[in-house]
């Protein structure tokens, strides 16, 4: 589509292999019990002639294979593992996820502008952008909140990796196993790894990701 450099082209290409064709099945709408289960994003466009586009994509956590289907006016379109590249008409939709939800979901023009889809409004995307919408400032708070959860945290989970791994029989070989100085009280570990959890949500429900704050979050991609 020409709005890769060489690099991105070859990465691109890489993701547009793993795209199966849809079956035609028509979309299920988005449900309450699945609120935990699945994400629903809308990408209105137009086609070159004029008309009406719509296209979704549905993420179901539950599947195993990690997959994304996209669907065109309600119609199964396509189907690719995830991280993706979907070709959708004027551009492409990037759909990336991590253990706690998705990370990317956006729209991609050929001129490489890029906007986030529309969240089903039943979603918890789609609550969580109503609550942005409706109350500004107690939305902002959750995510300051979210992120000073994640900063505090993150030297703990650093110094336990480092602790696991040189306490492999590999790491052995070359260094002195390493004790975390840090070391949580059997009271609080559940409760910091809730809140770590509940912070990690909210930074997916956003869409929001940094190298630094998500860091510890992302070992599971």
């Amino acid at each position: 589509m020409g709005f890769f450099n060489d690099d991105e082209e070859q990465g691109a290409g890489r993701k547009r292999k793993n795209i199966e064709p849809g079956d035609g099945h028509l979309l299920k709408p988005f449900r309450f019990w699945q609120l935990l289960g699945r994400s629903l994003f809308y990408a209105p466009l137009q086609s070159d002639a004029g008309h009406d586009l719509t296209y979704a994509v549905s993420v179901d956590y539950f599947d195993w294979e990690d997959k994304a289907d996209l669907y065109l006016n309600g119609r199964h379109h396509a189907r690719a593992k995830l991280p993706a590249t979907l070709p959708v008409e004027g551009g492409a939709i990037e759909v990336a996820a991590t253990a706690y939800g998705l990370k990317r979901m956006h729209y991609v023009s050929q001129d490489g502008a890029s906007r986030v889809l529309q969240p089903d409004p039943a979603s918890a995307e789609g609550l969580r952008a109503k609550l942005t919408r409706k109350a500004p400032g107690v939305s902002r708070a959750i995510g300051v909140v979210a992120i000073l959860i994640l900063l505090t945290l993150l030297p703990v989970g650093l110094l336990q990796l480092a602790e696991i791994l040189t306490e492999t029989e590999f790491a052995q070989q070359y260094v002195d196993p390493f004790t975390s100085p840090i070391k949580l009280p059997d009271w609080a570990s559940t409760p910091a790894l809730v809140l770590s959890i509940l912070a990690a949500t909210e930074r997916a429900l956003t869409l929001r990701t940094h190298w630094l704050i998500d860091l510890e979050t992302g070992w599971f991609d």
